[in-house]
């Protein structure tokens, strides 16, 4: 009447599993008064007087059951959250990686994580030893972004929060790590600045274009009426107005293809080995 499901075939159980055992312990829910139940851890004992009876101590475990729930809850929030999640202790050894961890490091198992030192992990180990140091010194929770390098040896960009471990003394015993892919963020970030560098230059561009094409038209068309009325035999001047006149026709038509550019490439000025990409050496492709 007291412990649901209880029957004769369970008691019957019960003692012959303690002519050997000296306790037997089950869960079972048990049932109040007023009708409603709860959880409850129950040891049966065997007490030999008289006649031989059974003892039962009961203990609700209610409260138990809520911390055992709430811990499965967490723990299958943290196995499926997209955010990589990692436990490690003061020696910055990992015990603990979530699936997401496995996934951004390209790993194919927690096997071949746990063990290691995080800072494994990473591309800026000054950075994460000045991380790790901020973080067990109780300085609070540190954020920031730092390069990571997976199995495959590939680069990539993550978000980290850290934060001290912590028992039910408040002593440290180890670190907490959150991490959030920021790949594609920086990408899409790099693309608008280049966009925006983009829009910059053709800009100025145009402006450049416009303020240099009157100069040049009137340099045109001066050159054109000094070749038509100069009485000269100097076959050198000649030669410098013919130059001249060609120079000019050659930066009209630069001005009128730079005013009609619409994607920004740049192309190398001078053909040599060394330092041929710098900055120094490119000029705006047209």
């Amino acid at each position: 009447d007291i412990i649901s499901g209880v029957d004769e075939h369970l008691i019957k159980t019960l003692c012959d599993n303690l002519e050997n055992e000296r306790y037997t312990l089950i869960q079972a829910y048990c049932l109040r008064k007023d009708g409603t139940y709860f959880p409850a851890e129950i040891a049966v004992n065997k007490l030999r007087a008289q006649e031989m009876q059974l003892c039962f101590f009961v203990r609700d475990i209610t409260i138990r059951r809520q911390a055992e729930e709430m811990l499965r809850t967490e723990h299958n929030a943290i196995q499926n959250a997209g955010n990589g999640i990692a436990v490690a202790d003061l020696e910055a050894r990992l015990e603990y990686v979530n699936p997401a961890v496995e996934r951004l490091w390209k790993y194919d198992g927690a096997d071949q994580l746990l063990g290691s030192d995080i800072r494994g992990l990473f591309v800026e180990s000054a950075k994460v030893d000045g991380m790790i140091q901020e973080v067990l010194d109780g300085r609070g929770t540190w954020s920031g972004e730092i390069s990571a390098r997976g199995k495959d040896e590939v680069e990539f960009q993550i978000q980290v929060s850290a934060a001290c471990n912590k028992n039910t003394d408040g002593e440290p015993i180890g670190m907490v790590f959150s991490f959030v892919d920021i790949s594609d963020r920086k990408r899409a970030e790099e693309a608008e600045r280049e966009a925006e560098r983009n829009k910059v230059m053709f800009e100025s561009v145009g402006a450049a274009c416009h303020h240099l094409g009157q100069p040049a038209t009137v340099l045109l068309a001066n050159l054109g009426i000094i070749q038509k009325r100069l009485q000269t035999d100097d076959d050198m001047v000649k030669d410098l107005i013919k130059t001249s006149l060609e120079a000019s026709e050659t930066m009209g038509e630069i001005l009128h293809r730079l005013n009609t550019v619409n994607e920004y490439k740049t192309t190398q000025y001078l053909e040599k080995t060394e330092g041929s990409d710098s900055p120094e050496n490119r000029i705006l492709q047209i």
